[in-house]
């Protein structure tokens, strides 16, 4: 049996590179193959569901479905979960009241004291050093100071967990103190104003003369008055709070609606939108409400001249 040579190691690279230049010319004319290939836009079972949901149907046909449906009370379900809306907004109603009367009881603590302390003490370093206060509370964006009390509050010192799993006082502490921060400057500078406005009318000055003290015409005769007009900026607010703060929710991750409006938008939950921007006009409408009713029990005037 004859011997034949052995095969140079750079025959089988030649034809190692022929095959692979073969194999590209066979794929690049497959890929152009099924480029050009008409492949169907829709899957078979996405007609299925679309026609399901209504949704080849025109948009006011189906805005008056849904309308028809939210007047007896069903909100429609879920696309993501397959939750009823009506259920996933209950579920989070709670922890959203919670954080709102937290941040709006925060606030107040502060606003309240400072506003009046910079009326007392206008044009001194007092007045000055609480306007500054407010200037960084009105221009400070709430999700940098919610980021900064991570950091410092969380990270830093350790004081509370970054990520909290509880239901307690550490899972709302920080994102009610943000919020608070962000109101307490509009707040604290409508008191201010509300005070001086106050301090000149002449029924203090007829307290003055009848020997009350300065702390009795502050808080007795002042301090009632200047409230009134921090009815209204309340109202707004709560309004504002109950129907979610989104961007401080998702930064400390807290359970409330804001949350859940930022989840169904990233996921094209149409009907849970839906349900979630009839919440907010709802709870606006009634806040109002109670605003323009309360105002009769506690402006006195209003009262006399209804009565009159």
């Amino acid at each position: 049996m004859a011997d034949f040579p052995p095969v140079a190691p750079e025959f089988h690279q030649r034809t190692h590179c022929v095959r692979l230049k073969n194999l590209d010319t066979t794929d690049k004319k497959s890929s152009h193959k099924i480029k050009h290939k008409k492949i169907p836009r829709v899957h078979t079972r996405a007609k299925e569901e679309r026609e399901k949901l209504g949704l080849n149907d025109p948009i006011l046909v189906q805005y008056g479905r849904w309308f028809s449906k939210v007047l007896h009370g069903d909100f429609g379900t879920s696309y993501s979960n397959g939750k009823p809306v009506a259920e996933l907004l209950s579920e989070r109603l709670l922890p959203t009241l919670k954080l709102a009367f937290a941040a709006l009881l925060l606030m107040l603590l502060f606003a309240i004291p400072l506003g009046m302390l910079s009326a007392v003490y206008k044009n001194s370093w007092i007045d000055y050093l609480v306007r500054g206060i407010t200037f960084l509370g009105v221009s400070i964006p709430n999700f940098w100071v919610g980021l900064i009390l991570l950091y410092v509050v969380a990270l830093k010192f350790s004081l509370l967990p970054v990520i909290s799993t509880g239901e307690g006082f550490e899972k709302i502490i920080l994102p009610a103190a943000t919020l608070a921060f962000a109101m307490m400057g509009k707040y604290t500078r409508q008191v201010r104003t509300a005070v001086l406005e106050e301090l000149n009318q002449d029924y203090v000055t007829g307290a003055r003369a009848r020997g009350m003290t300065e702390k009795e015409v502050l808080w007795k005769q002042v301090f009632p008055n200047a409230l009134l007009p921090l009815i209204t900026l309340l109202g707004l607010s709560l309004g504002n709070l109950l129907g979610g703060t989104a961007v401080v929710e998702v930064i400390f991750t807290y359970p409330g609606l804001g949350n859940l409006a930022v989840q169904a938008i990233s996921s094209y939950d149409y009907s849970l939108i839906q349900g979630y921007v009839l919440w907010v006009a709802l709870i606006y409408m009634v806040i109002n409400l109670l605003v323009d009713i309360s105002y009769t029990f506690v402006d006195p005037r209003i009262r006399r001249s209804e009565k009159g």
